[in-house]
């Protein structure tokens, strides 16, 4: 019998389903709204299915899968069995073999929980900052009164 309380509570795997498709969508740095939109919902709703509140009929799990740019497989993947970790999972956590991170991550983890927002903000516009470097020296050299206004860091 279920007690009350699980009545209540969204399912382990609408949760599972919910926290697939919010990383999907962060990983390809699409906001709710954007996501909404594509398959005419409100953001609201995405939150509900992101976290598990709702539960993601299966068409419109097709179309947020063709939102997302994946197949329903990428976001399903097996997680019906708990002692495999998915695609998704491998992806994200991929990061982690880098050089210093775990110690960061573990620092992060020990910070007051009111300074966390200002460090993951400080690290993702070294991040964003780096990324801009890379695909600017990819670009040909600009000829002209242009280059003038070109400075190197």
């Amino acid at each position: 019998m279920i007690d009350r309380d699980q009545a209540h509570s969204p399912n382990r795997l609408d949760v599972a389903l919910g926290l697939r498709i919010r990383q999907r969508r962060k990983a390809l740095g699409v906001s709710q709204t954007a996501l909404a939109d594509s398959i005419g919902l409100t953001f609201q709703q995405i939150q509900k299915y992101e976290r598990g509140f709702n539960r993601v009929s299966f068409s419109r799990l097709v179309d947020i899968a063709h939102a997302l740019d994946c197949r329903v497989m990428d976001l399903i993947g097996d997680l019906d069995d708990a002692s495999i970790p998915s695609p998704l999972f491998r992806q994200d956590t991929a990061h982690l073999r880098e050089a210093g991170a775990p110690e960061l991550l573990a620092a992060y983890a020990t910070a007051p929980h009111a300074m966390r927002r200002a460090i993951l903000k400080l690290v993702s516009e070294i991040a964003k900052d780096q990324r801009a470097r890379r695909s600017s020296e990819k670009e040909p050299a600009t000829v002209g009164r242009e280059a003038e206004h070109v400075s190197v860091r």
